[in-house]
Protein backbone atom coordinates (compact mmCIF):
# COMPACT_ATOMS: atom_id res chain seq x y z
CA UNK A 1 0.00 0.00 0.00
CA UNK A 2 1.64 3.54 -0.98
CA UNK A 3 0.60 5.78 1.84
CA UNK A 4 -0.93 9.03 1.53
CA UNK A 5 -1.67 11.31 4.17
CA UNK A 6 -5.39 11.62 4.24
CA UNK A 7 -5.62 8.87 1.80
CA UNK A 8 -9.40 7.08 2.64
CA UNK A 9 -8.90 3.26 2.20
CA UNK A 10 -11.51 1.08 2.15
CA UNK A 11 -12.45 -2.38 4.25
CA UNK A 12 -15.79 -3.85 5.11
CA UNK A 13 -16.31 -2.88 9.12
CA UNK A 14 -17.31 -5.69 11.62
CA UNK A 15 -17.23 -3.90 14.61
CA UNK A 16 -18.82 -1.01 15.40
CA UNK A 17 -16.58 2.29 16.90
CA UNK A 18 -14.03 4.65 15.76
CA UNK A 19 -10.32 4.55 16.97
CA UNK A 20 -7.10 6.37 16.14
CA UNK A 21 -3.54 5.39 17.08
CA UNK A 22 -0.19 4.77 15.89
CA UNK A 23 -0.19 1.06 13.82
CA UNK A 24 1.35 -2.09 15.75
CA UNK A 25 2.12 -4.67 12.90
CA UNK A 26 1.52 -8.05 14.36
CA UNK A 27 4.51 -10.61 13.39
CA UNK A 28 4.03 -12.66 10.39
CA UNK A 29 3.69 -16.39 10.51
CA UNK A 30 7.78 -18.22 11.21
CA UNK A 31 9.13 -20.05 7.81
CA UNK A 32 11.11 -22.60 8.08
CA UNK A 33 14.58 -21.92 6.60
CA UNK A 34 15.49 -22.05 2.75
CA UNK A 35 16.68 -25.17 2.16
CA UNK A 36 16.47 -26.65 5.91
CA UNK A 37 19.14 -29.21 5.74
CA UNK A 38 17.68 -33.01 6.59
CA UNK A 39 18.23 -34.36 10.43
CA UNK A 40 21.44 -35.57 11.79
CA UNK A 41 19.72 -37.94 14.07
CA UNK A 42 15.67 -38.16 13.21
CA UNK A 43 14.61 -39.97 15.81
CA UNK A 44 15.96 -36.75 18.35
CA UNK A 45 14.11 -34.29 15.22
CA UNK A 46 11.40 -36.19 15.11
CA UNK A 47 10.83 -35.87 19.41
CA UNK A 48 11.77 -31.90 18.63
CA UNK A 49 9.00 -31.94 16.82
CA UNK A 50 6.20 -33.79 18.88
CA UNK A 51 7.95 -31.62 21.91
CA UNK A 52 7.09 -28.50 19.71
CA UNK A 53 3.67 -29.10 19.31
CA UNK A 54 2.85 -30.68 23.15
CA UNK A 55 4.75 -26.83 23.90
CA UNK A 56 2.01 -25.34 21.63
CA UNK A 57 -0.91 -27.12 23.61
CA UNK A 58 0.19 -26.51 27.08
CA UNK A 59 0.77 -23.00 25.81
CA UNK A 60 -2.84 -22.45 24.95
CA UNK A 61 -3.91 -24.26 27.91
CA UNK A 62 -2.82 -21.85 29.74
CA UNK A 63 -4.31 -19.02 28.47
CA UNK A 64 -7.91 -20.77 29.26
CA UNK A 65 -8.61 -19.53 32.57
CA UNK A 66 -8.04 -15.41 31.40
CA UNK A 67 -10.44 -15.60 29.14
CA UNK A 68 -14.54 -16.09 28.62
CA UNK A 69 -16.46 -18.96 27.58
CA UNK A 70 -16.20 -18.45 24.04
CA UNK A 71 -12.65 -17.07 23.75
CA UNK A 72 -11.94 -20.45 25.80
CA UNK A 73 -13.93 -22.86 23.20
CA UNK A 74 -11.63 -21.56 20.61
CA UNK A 75 -8.30 -21.87 22.56
CA UNK A 76 -9.25 -25.53 23.35
CA UNK A 77 -10.38 -26.56 19.73
CA UNK A 78 -7.07 -24.38 18.61
CA UNK A 79 -4.99 -26.69 21.63
CA UNK A 80 -6.83 -29.59 20.08
CA UNK A 81 -5.43 -29.69 16.77
CA UNK A 82 -1.69 -28.96 18.60
CA UNK A 83 -2.53 -32.23 20.01
CA UNK A 84 -3.75 -34.47 16.55
CA UNK A 85 -2.16 -37.53 16.21
CA UNK A 86 -2.42 -37.21 12.75
CA UNK A 87 -0.62 -34.26 12.10
CA UNK A 88 1.54 -35.27 14.07
CA UNK A 89 2.06 -38.18 12.38
CA UNK A 90 3.00 -36.44 9.36
CA UNK A 91 4.95 -34.37 10.42
CA UNK A 92 6.85 -37.26 11.97
CA UNK A 93 6.88 -39.12 8.78
CA UNK A 94 8.87 -36.48 6.63
CA UNK A 95 11.34 -36.26 9.16
CA UNK A 96 12.12 -39.85 8.79
CA UNK A 97 11.58 -39.36 5.22
CA UNK A 98 15.37 -36.90 5.78
CA UNK A 99 13.47 -33.79 5.75
CA UNK A 100 14.29 -30.64 8.41
CA UNK A 101 11.86 -30.80 11.45
CA UNK A 102 10.53 -27.27 10.81
CA UNK A 103 9.56 -27.83 7.25
CA UNK A 104 8.07 -31.46 8.04
CA UNK A 105 6.16 -29.11 10.15
CA UNK A 106 5.08 -26.87 7.66
CA UNK A 107 3.99 -29.55 5.27
CA UNK A 108 1.78 -31.39 7.48
CA UNK A 109 0.40 -27.82 7.95
CA UNK A 110 -0.15 -27.22 4.21
CA UNK A 111 -1.32 -30.60 3.78
CA UNK A 112 -4.14 -30.66 6.29
CA UNK A 113 -4.62 -27.05 5.07
CA UNK A 114 -6.16 -28.57 2.05
CA UNK A 115 -8.07 -30.88 3.41
CA UNK A 116 -9.62 -29.30 5.69
CA UNK A 117 -10.72 -26.59 2.80
CA UNK A 118 -11.90 -29.33 1.14
CA UNK A 119 -14.09 -30.15 3.51
CA UNK A 120 -15.50 -27.04 4.29
CA UNK A 121 -17.73 -26.00 7.50
CA UNK A 122 -16.16 -26.00 10.61
CA UNK A 123 -12.67 -27.27 9.38
CA UNK A 124 -12.65 -24.89 6.83
CA UNK A 125 -13.47 -22.20 10.03
CA UNK A 126 -10.11 -24.17 11.32
CA UNK A 127 -7.53 -23.36 9.11
CA UNK A 128 -6.39 -20.19 10.75
CA UNK A 129 -5.82 -21.79 13.77
CA UNK A 130 -4.37 -25.03 12.01
CA UNK A 131 -1.87 -22.35 10.98
CA UNK A 132 -1.38 -20.67 13.99
CA UNK A 133 -0.46 -23.83 15.31
CA UNK A 134 1.61 -24.80 13.21
CA UNK A 135 4.06 -21.32 13.43
CA UNK A 136 4.33 -21.49 17.07
CA UNK A 137 5.71 -25.32 16.26
CA UNK A 138 7.74 -24.13 13.77
CA UNK A 139 8.99 -20.95 16.21
CA UNK A 140 9.52 -23.50 19.06
CA UNK A 141 11.49 -26.20 17.21
CA UNK A 142 13.71 -23.15 15.94
CA UNK A 143 13.81 -21.80 19.19
CA UNK A 144 13.25 -19.02 18.17
CA UNK A 145 10.45 -16.38 19.48
CA UNK A 146 6.70 -17.08 18.99
CA UNK A 147 5.09 -15.35 16.14
CA UNK A 148 1.96 -12.89 16.30
CA UNK A 149 1.26 -10.02 18.34
CA UNK A 150 4.57 -7.64 19.64
CA UNK A 151 4.58 -6.04 22.83
CA UNK A 152 3.84 -2.18 22.90
CA UNK A 153 3.21 0.29 25.91
CA UNK A 154 0.68 3.04 24.49
CA UNK A 155 -2.71 2.32 23.03
CA UNK A 156 -2.42 1.00 19.59
CA UNK A 157 -4.32 -0.13 16.06
CA UNK A 158 -3.09 -4.11 15.68
CA UNK A 159 -2.88 -4.59 11.98
CA UNK A 160 -2.32 -7.97 10.50
CA UNK A 161 -2.82 -10.23 7.39
CA UNK A 162 -5.32 -11.81 9.96
CA UNK A 163 -5.19 -12.75 13.57
CA UNK A 164 -5.45 -16.24 14.80
CA UNK A 165 -8.66 -16.69 17.02
CA UNK A 166 -6.29 -17.47 20.10
CA UNK A 167 -4.23 -14.22 19.38
CA UNK A 168 -7.37 -12.33 19.24
CA UNK A 169 -9.07 -14.12 22.34
CA UNK A 170 -5.97 -12.49 24.35
CA UNK A 171 -5.67 -8.91 23.37
CA UNK A 172 -5.23 -6.30 25.85
CA UNK A 173 -8.57 -4.22 25.66
CA UNK A 174 -6.58 -1.17 27.62
CA UNK A 175 -4.11 -0.90 24.51
CA UNK A 176 -5.61 -1.62 21.40
CA UNK A 177 -7.86 0.62 20.38
CA UNK A 178 -8.39 -1.27 17.09
CA UNK A 179 -7.91 -3.90 14.45
CA UNK A 180 -7.00 -3.76 10.73
CA UNK A 181 -6.50 -7.10 8.81
CA UNK A 182 -6.14 -7.68 5.31
CA UNK A 183 -7.92 -10.56 5.25
CA UNK A 184 -10.95 -12.49 7.48
CA UNK A 185 -14.47 -11.98 6.94
CA UNK A 186 -17.54 -10.34 8.92
CA UNK A 187 -18.42 -14.17 10.94
CA UNK A 188 -14.84 -14.74 10.94
CA UNK A 189 -13.72 -15.34 14.93
CA UNK A 190 -11.18 -11.86 14.81
CA UNK A 191 -14.60 -10.05 13.94
CA UNK A 192 -16.92 -12.18 16.46
CA UNK A 193 -14.10 -11.20 19.33
CA UNK A 194 -13.57 -7.99 18.89
CA UNK A 195 -17.04 -7.23 18.46
CA UNK A 196 -17.53 -8.67 21.66
CA UNK A 197 -14.34 -7.05 23.58
CA UNK A 198 -15.78 -4.27 21.94
CA UNK A 199 -12.85 -2.99 19.85
CA UNK A 200 -13.97 -1.17 16.67
CA UNK A 201 -12.62 -3.40 13.84
CA UNK A 202 -12.05 -3.36 9.90
CA UNK A 203 -10.95 -6.58 8.00
CA UNK A 204 -10.44 -7.20 3.86
CA UNK A 205 -8.64 -3.74 3.90
CA UNK A 206 -6.07 -4.68 1.00
CA UNK A 207 -2.49 -3.60 1.32
CA UNK A 208 -3.02 -3.43 4.72
CA UNK A 209 0.42 -5.22 6.18
CA UNK A 210 1.85 -2.57 3.90
CA UNK A 211 1.12 0.35 6.52
CA UNK A 212 4.21 1.56 7.94
CA UNK A 213 4.53 0.45 11.57
CA UNK A 214 4.28 3.94 13.88
CA UNK A 215 1.78 5.10 10.73
CA UNK A 216 -1.10 7.12 12.47
CA UNK A 217 -4.44 5.87 11.27
CA UNK A 218 -8.11 6.35 11.97
CA UNK A 219 -10.40 3.57 11.32
CA UNK A 220 -14.77 3.28 11.06
CA UNK A 221 -15.70 0.07 12.44
CA UNK A 222 -19.25 0.85 11.01
CA UNK A 223 -18.41 2.04 7.27
CA UNK A 224 -15.35 0.18 6.99
CA UNK A 225 -13.02 3.37 6.52
CA UNK A 226 -9.79 3.65 7.12
CA UNK A 227 -7.81 6.98 6.96
CA UNK A 228 -3.70 7.35 6.72
CA UNK A 229 -2.66 10.41 8.94
CA UNK A 230 -5.77 12.07 9.27
CA UNK A 231 -5.77 15.71 9.50
CA UNK A 232 -7.03 16.97 13.12
CA UNK A 233 -10.18 17.65 11.60
CA UNK A 234 -11.21 14.25 11.18
CA UNK A 235 -9.69 13.04 14.39
CA UNK A 236 -11.64 16.38 16.11
CA UNK A 237 -14.86 15.53 14.30
CA UNK A 238 -14.50 11.40 15.51
CA UNK A 239 -13.96 12.08 18.81
CA UNK A 240 -16.93 14.37 18.71
CA UNK A 241 -18.80 11.52 17.25
CA UNK A 242 -17.36 9.15 20.09
CA UNK A 243 -18.66 11.19 22.63
CA UNK A 244 -22.29 11.80 20.97
CA UNK A 245 -22.49 8.22 21.19
CA UNK A 246 -21.56 7.32 24.16
CA UNK A 247 -24.15 9.44 25.69
CA UNK A 248 -26.89 9.15 23.70
CA UNK A 249 -25.89 5.18 24.75
CA UNK A 250 -25.73 5.84 28.45
CA UNK A 251 -29.55 7.30 28.34
CA UNK A 252 -31.30 4.49 26.53
CA UNK A 253 -32.05 1.79 29.13
CA UNK A 254 -35.12 -0.65 29.21
CA UNK A 255 -37.11 -2.88 27.22
CA UNK A 256 -36.48 -2.85 23.16
CA UNK A 257 -39.42 -0.52 21.62
CA UNK A 258 -40.25 1.33 18.71
CA UNK A 259 -41.10 4.96 18.96
CA UNK A 260 -44.66 4.04 18.64
CA UNK A 261 -44.36 1.27 21.37
CA UNK A 262 -44.08 -1.77 19.72
CA UNK A 263 -42.12 -4.19 21.85
CA UNK A 264 -39.06 -5.92 19.99
CA UNK A 265 -37.47 -7.92 22.64
CA UNK A 266 -33.34 -7.27 23.15
CA UNK A 267 -31.66 -10.22 23.76
CA UNK A 268 -28.12 -11.73 23.93
CA UNK A 269 -25.61 -14.58 22.66
CA UNK A 270 -23.62 -16.25 24.63
CA UNK A 271 -21.11 -19.03 24.94
CA UNK A 272 -21.09 -20.29 28.49
CA UNK A 273 -21.00 -19.55 32.10
CA UNK A 274 -18.55 -16.89 32.03
CA UNK A 275 -20.78 -15.19 29.13
CA UNK A 276 -23.55 -15.32 30.88
CA UNK A 277 -22.25 -14.37 34.24
CA UNK A 278 -21.41 -10.84 32.31
CA UNK A 279 -24.25 -10.33 30.07
CA UNK A 280 -26.68 -11.12 33.28
CA UNK A 281 -26.49 -7.56 35.11
CA UNK A 282 -26.57 -5.91 32.06
CA UNK A 283 -30.06 -3.91 30.92
CA UNK A 284 -30.82 -7.34 28.95
CA UNK A 285 -34.45 -9.16 28.09
CA UNK A 286 -32.58 -12.48 28.29
CA UNK A 287 -30.93 -15.06 26.10
CA UNK A 288 -31.49 -15.15 22.51
CA UNK A 289 -29.01 -17.81 21.43
CA UNK A 290 -27.19 -20.02 24.23
CA UNK A 291 -24.64 -21.86 21.78
CA UNK A 292 -24.28 -25.52 23.38
CA UNK A 293 -21.41 -26.52 21.64
CA UNK A 294 -19.07 -26.03 23.85
CA UNK A 295 -20.52 -28.61 26.21
CA UNK A 296 -19.79 -31.00 23.82
CA UNK A 297 -16.64 -30.29 21.94
CA UNK A 298 -14.04 -30.02 24.15
CA UNK A 299 -14.92 -33.53 25.40
CA UNK A 300 -13.92 -36.86 24.97
CA UNK A 301 -17.19 -38.57 25.50
CA UNK A 302 -20.61 -37.43 25.82
CA UNK A 303 -20.86 -35.50 28.98
CA UNK A 304 -23.64 -36.98 31.15
CA UNK A 305 -26.99 -35.81 32.30
CA UNK A 306 -25.61 -34.33 35.80
CA UNK A 307 -22.31 -32.59 34.20
CA UNK A 308 -24.53 -30.47 31.56
CA UNK A 309 -27.55 -30.19 34.23
CA UNK A 310 -24.86 -28.12 36.19
CA UNK A 311 -23.61 -26.35 33.69
CA UNK A 312 -26.84 -25.47 32.37
CA UNK A 313 -28.11 -24.08 35.93
CA UNK A 314 -24.81 -21.99 36.34
CA UNK A 315 -25.92 -20.65 32.54
CA UNK A 316 -29.52 -19.94 33.25
CA UNK A 317 -29.38 -18.16 37.14
CA UNK A 318 -27.75 -15.37 36.33
CA UNK A 319 -31.22 -14.32 34.23
CA UNK A 320 -33.62 -15.32 37.01
CA UNK A 321 -36.75 -15.33 35.29
CA UNK A 322 -35.88 -14.01 31.89
CA UNK A 323 -36.28 -15.92 28.72
CA UNK A 324 -32.99 -17.76 27.79
CA UNK A 325 -32.99 -19.38 24.52
CA UNK A 326 -30.91 -22.79 23.97
CA UNK A 327 -29.70 -23.89 21.01
CA UNK A 328 -29.08 -27.69 20.79
CA UNK A 329 -26.29 -29.43 19.96
CA UNK A 330 -24.70 -27.37 16.99
CA UNK A 331 -22.59 -30.57 15.34
CA UNK A 332 -22.23 -32.83 12.91
CA UNK A 333 -20.05 -34.30 10.26
CA UNK A 334 -18.13 -31.06 9.80
CA UNK A 335 -18.20 -30.37 13.93
CA UNK A 336 -16.73 -33.97 14.56
CA UNK A 337 -17.55 -35.29 17.80
CA UNK A 338 -15.15 -38.12 18.96
CA UNK A 339 -18.69 -40.36 20.56
CA UNK A 340 -20.74 -39.15 17.91
CA UNK A 341 -18.95 -39.46 14.40
CA UNK A 342 -20.88 -40.67 11.87
CA UNK A 343 -18.21 -41.28 9.06
CA UNK A 344 -16.46 -39.57 6.10
CA UNK A 345 -18.81 -37.24 3.86
CA UNK A 346 -18.30 -35.80 0.48
CA UNK A 347 -19.76 -32.13 1.45
CA UNK A 348 -20.39 -31.80 5.46
CA UNK A 349 -21.61 -28.55 5.33
CA UNK A 350 -24.34 -29.65 3.85
CA UNK A 351 -25.16 -33.30 5.43
CA UNK A 352 -25.60 -34.60 9.17
CA UNK A 353 -25.14 -32.01 11.02
CA UNK A 354 -27.22 -29.68 13.35
CA UNK A 355 -30.57 -31.30 14.14
CA UNK A 356 -29.41 -34.46 11.28
CA UNK A 357 -27.04 -35.68 13.83
CA UNK A 358 -29.87 -35.70 16.40
CA UNK A 359 -32.38 -37.79 14.83
CA UNK A 360 -29.50 -40.30 13.95
CA UNK A 361 -28.57 -39.86 17.53
CA UNK A 362 -31.46 -39.27 19.49
CA UNK A 363 -29.83 -40.00 22.78
CA UNK A 364 -27.28 -37.10 23.02
CA UNK A 365 -30.75 -34.78 22.12
CA UNK A 366 -32.61 -36.39 25.07
CA UNK A 367 -30.09 -36.28 27.32
CA UNK A 368 -29.17 -32.53 26.67
CA UNK A 369 -33.31 -32.07 26.62
CA UNK A 370 -33.19 -33.66 30.07
CA UNK A 371 -30.49 -31.39 31.64
CA UNK A 372 -31.96 -28.38 30.18
CA UNK A 373 -35.44 -29.29 31.98
CA UNK A 374 -33.80 -30.29 35.19
CA UNK A 375 -31.79 -26.22 35.24
CA UNK A 376 -34.96 -24.64 34.11
CA UNK A 377 -36.70 -26.22 37.37
CA UNK A 378 -33.89 -25.74 39.60
CA UNK A 379 -33.75 -21.71 38.51
CA UNK A 380 -37.31 -20.73 37.25
CA UNK A 381 -35.31 -19.24 33.70
CA UNK A 382 -37.81 -19.08 31.11
CA UNK A 383 -36.20 -22.26 28.95
CA UNK A 384 -36.96 -22.02 25.41
CA UNK A 385 -35.00 -24.95 23.16
CA UNK A 386 -34.02 -24.17 19.23
CA UNK A 387 -32.68 -26.69 16.93
CA UNK A 388 -30.23 -25.86 15.15
CA UNK A 389 -30.18 -26.81 10.36
CA UNK A 390 -33.98 -27.47 10.26
CA UNK A 391 -35.34 -27.72 7.18
CA UNK A 392 -38.67 -29.14 6.94
CA UNK A 393 -41.88 -29.27 8.65
CA UNK A 394 -41.46 -33.25 9.55
CA UNK A 395 -37.87 -32.30 11.28
CA UNK A 396 -39.44 -29.30 12.98
CA UNK A 397 -42.48 -31.79 14.59
CA UNK A 398 -40.33 -34.64 15.48
CA UNK A 399 -38.08 -32.05 17.64
CA UNK A 400 -40.81 -30.79 19.09
CA UNK A 401 -42.32 -33.49 20.31
CA UNK A 402 -38.97 -34.37 21.64
CA UNK A 403 -38.98 -31.00 23.73
CA UNK A 404 -42.08 -31.88 25.38
CA UNK A 405 -41.70 -34.96 26.09
CA UNK A 406 -38.67 -34.44 28.28
CA UNK A 407 -40.78 -31.85 30.31
CA UNK A 408 -39.93 -28.69 28.24
CA UNK A 409 -42.68 -26.23 27.46
CA UNK A 410 -41.22 -24.12 24.32
CA UNK A 411 -39.60 -25.53 21.14
CA UNK A 412 -38.35 -23.48 18.60
CA UNK A 413 -36.59 -23.71 15.02
CA UNK A 414 -33.54 -22.17 13.94
CA UNK A 415 -34.26 -20.70 10.17
CA UNK A 416 -31.03 -20.96 8.48
CA UNK A 417 -31.86 -23.55 5.42
CA UNK A 418 -33.91 -21.05 2.76
CA UNK A 419 -36.43 -24.06 2.31
CA UNK A 420 -37.42 -23.45 5.76
CA UNK A 421 -37.71 -19.82 5.31
CA UNK A 422 -39.72 -20.16 1.63
CA UNK A 423 -42.29 -22.88 3.82
CA UNK A 424 -41.58 -20.96 7.47
CA UNK A 425 -45.66 -21.22 7.94
CA UNK A 426 -46.00 -24.75 7.81
CA UNK A 427 -42.20 -25.28 9.81
CA UNK A 428 -42.95 -22.81 12.21
CA UNK A 429 -46.80 -24.31 12.66
CA UNK A 430 -45.29 -27.16 14.13
CA UNK A 431 -43.37 -25.41 16.85
CA UNK A 432 -43.42 -22.50 19.07
CA UNK A 433 -41.18 -19.54 17.43
CA UNK A 434 -38.19 -19.40 15.15
CA UNK A 435 -35.30 -17.45 14.81
CA UNK A 436 -33.15 -16.27 11.83
CA UNK A 437 -29.65 -17.34 11.77
CA UNK A 438 -28.70 -14.58 9.61
CA UNK A 439 -25.04 -16.26 8.82
CA UNK A 440 -25.70 -19.59 7.64
CA UNK A 441 -28.86 -17.92 5.95
CA UNK A 442 -26.60 -15.70 3.66
CA UNK A 443 -24.09 -18.66 2.80
CA UNK A 444 -27.01 -21.08 2.05
CA UNK A 445 -28.66 -18.35 -0.20
CA UNK A 446 -25.66 -16.81 -1.90
CA UNK A 447 -23.64 -20.08 -1.87
CA UNK A 448 -20.90 -18.85 -0.59
CA UNK A 449 -18.61 -20.30 2.54
CA UNK A 450 -19.06 -17.56 5.28
CA UNK A 451 -15.52 -18.57 5.65
CA UNK A 452 -14.00 -17.51 2.83
CA UNK A 453 -13.22 -13.41 3.29
CA UNK A 454 -12.78 -13.18 -0.60
CA UNK A 455 -16.88 -13.60 -0.66
CA UNK A 456 -17.70 -11.31 2.02
CA UNK A 457 -19.29 -9.17 -0.46
CA UNK A 458 -21.32 -12.16 -1.43
CA UNK A 459 -21.98 -12.72 2.39
CA UNK A 460 -23.31 -9.31 2.93
CA UNK A 461 -26.28 -9.45 4.94
CA UNK A 462 -27.51 -6.41 3.23
CA UNK A 463 -27.69 -8.59 -0.18
CA UNK A 464 -31.07 -7.89 -1.21
CA UNK A 465 -31.75 -11.75 -2.14
CA UNK A 466 -30.89 -12.27 1.41
CA UNK A 467 -33.22 -9.52 2.75
CA UNK A 468 -36.05 -11.32 0.70
CA UNK A 469 -35.70 -14.80 1.87
CA UNK A 470 -36.00 -13.20 5.28
CA UNK A 471 -38.60 -11.36 3.97
CA UNK A 472 -40.63 -14.81 3.09
CA UNK A 473 -40.14 -15.97 6.65
CA UNK A 474 -41.25 -13.41 8.47
CA UNK A 475 -45.05 -13.71 5.99
CA UNK A 476 -44.64 -17.05 7.22
CA UNK A 477 -44.25 -16.40 10.71
CA UNK A 478 -47.25 -13.87 10.84
CA UNK A 479 -49.51 -16.27 9.27
CA UNK A 480 -48.47 -19.28 11.38
CA UNK A 481 -49.20 -16.45 14.25
CA UNK A 482 -45.53 -17.46 16.13
CA UNK A 483 -43.17 -15.05 17.06
CA UNK A 484 -40.18 -14.89 15.04
CA UNK A 485 -36.51 -13.53 15.97
CA UNK A 486 -32.65 -12.69 14.65
CA UNK A 487 -30.08 -14.26 16.56
CA UNK A 488 -27.39 -13.77 14.02
CA UNK A 489 -24.44 -10.86 13.69
CA UNK A 490 -27.00 -8.79 11.69
CA UNK A 491 -29.20 -7.97 14.68
CA UNK A 492 -26.39 -6.23 15.98
CA UNK A 493 -26.37 -3.52 12.97
CA UNK A 494 -28.65 -0.62 14.42
CA UNK A 495 -29.72 0.03 10.95
CA UNK A 496 -29.82 -3.05 9.34
CA UNK A 497 -32.03 -3.89 12.81
CA UNK A 498 -34.72 -1.23 11.52
CA UNK A 499 -34.77 -3.55 8.47
CA UNK A 500 -35.21 -6.83 10.56
CA UNK A 501 -37.84 -5.13 12.57
CA UNK A 502 -39.75 -4.06 9.27
CA UNK A 503 -39.84 -7.24 7.79
CA UNK A 504 -41.87 -9.07 11.13
CA UNK A 505 -38.82 -10.11 13.29
CA UNK A 506 -39.74 -9.64 17.35
CA UNK A 507 -36.60 -10.01 18.71
CA UNK A 508 -32.69 -8.91 18.20
CA UNK A 509 -30.07 -10.68 19.55
CA UNK A 510 -26.34 -10.22 19.57
CA UNK A 511 -23.35 -9.39 21.15
CA UNK A 512 -24.76 -7.71 24.51
CA UNK A 513 -22.40 -4.62 23.46
CA UNK A 514 -24.37 -4.12 20.79
CA UNK A 515 -27.49 -3.57 22.34
CA UNK A 516 -27.53 -0.02 23.54
CA UNK A 517 -27.16 1.30 19.86
CA UNK A 518 -29.79 -1.05 18.31
CA UNK A 519 -31.89 0.16 21.36
CA UNK A 520 -31.50 4.24 20.46
CA UNK A 521 -32.00 3.15 16.87
CA UNK A 522 -35.45 1.59 17.84
CA UNK A 523 -36.69 4.12 19.75
CA UNK A 524 -35.87 6.61 16.94
CA UNK A 525 -38.15 5.08 14.38
CA UNK A 526 -42.01 4.06 14.33
CA UNK A 527 -42.91 0.41 13.05
CA UNK A 528 -44.26 2.26 10.08
CA UNK A 529 -40.77 3.83 9.53
CA UNK A 530 -39.11 0.45 9.52
CA UNK A 531 -41.39 -1.28 7.12
CA UNK A 532 -40.47 1.80 4.85
CA UNK A 533 -36.56 1.14 5.53
CA UNK A 534 -36.98 -2.68 4.50
CA UNK A 535 -39.05 -1.53 1.33
CA UNK A 536 -36.25 0.75 0.12
CA UNK A 537 -33.44 -2.13 1.32
CA UNK A 538 -35.26 -4.57 -0.58
CA UNK A 539 -35.73 -2.73 -3.74
CA UNK A 540 -32.52 -1.71 -4.23
CA UNK A 541 -30.15 -3.22 -6.92
CA UNK A 542 -27.04 -4.32 -4.77
CA UNK A 543 -26.34 -4.97 -0.93
CA UNK A 544 -24.23 -1.13 -1.09
CA UNK A 545 -27.37 0.44 -2.44
CA UNK A 546 -29.58 -1.29 -0.06
CA UNK A 547 -27.67 -0.01 3.11
CA UNK A 548 -27.30 3.86 1.71
CA UNK A 549 -30.81 3.87 1.16
CA UNK A 550 -31.59 2.96 4.51
CA UNK A 551 -28.90 5.09 5.60
CA UNK A 552 -30.41 8.10 3.36
CA UNK A 553 -33.72 7.47 5.27
CA UNK A 554 -33.00 7.10 8.59
CA UNK A 555 -33.86 9.38 11.92
CA UNK A 556 -30.91 12.43 11.68
CA UNK A 557 -30.61 11.94 15.11
CA UNK A 558 -29.32 8.65 15.23
CA UNK A 559 -27.29 8.83 12.08
CA UNK A 560 -25.38 11.61 14.21
CA UNK A 561 -24.17 8.46 16.33
CA UNK A 562 -23.66 5.99 14.10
Amino acid sequence: MTETSGEIQQGIGVSPGTAYGPVVQVAPPVRPPANEPAPADPDAAAAAVAQAFADVAASLDAKVERVNDTAQTILKATAMIARDKSLLKAAVASVHAGVGPATAITAAVEEFVVKFEALGGYFAERVADLRDVGARAVAAVLGVPTPGVPDFTQPSVLVAEDLAPAETATLDRSLVVGIVTQAGGRTSHTAILAAQMGIPAVVQLHGATGIAPGTHISLDGDTGEVVIDPDPALIAAQHARRERRATALAAASGPGRTKDGLAIALLANIGGVEDAELAGPQDLEGVGLFRTEFVFLSSETAPTVAEQTEIYRRVFEPFGGRRVVVRTLDAGADKPLKFADLGPEENPALGRRGLRLSAERPELLDAQLEALAAAAKLTGADVRVMAPMVATVEEAAWFARRVYENGLPKAGVMIEVPGAALRASHVLGAVDFGSLGTNDLAQYTMAADRMQGELSDLLDPWQPAVLDVIAAAGIGARQAGKPLGVCGESAGDPLLALVLVGLGVSSLSMAPGKVPAVRVALAAHTQLDCQQLAAAARGAATATEARDAVRAAASPELLEIL
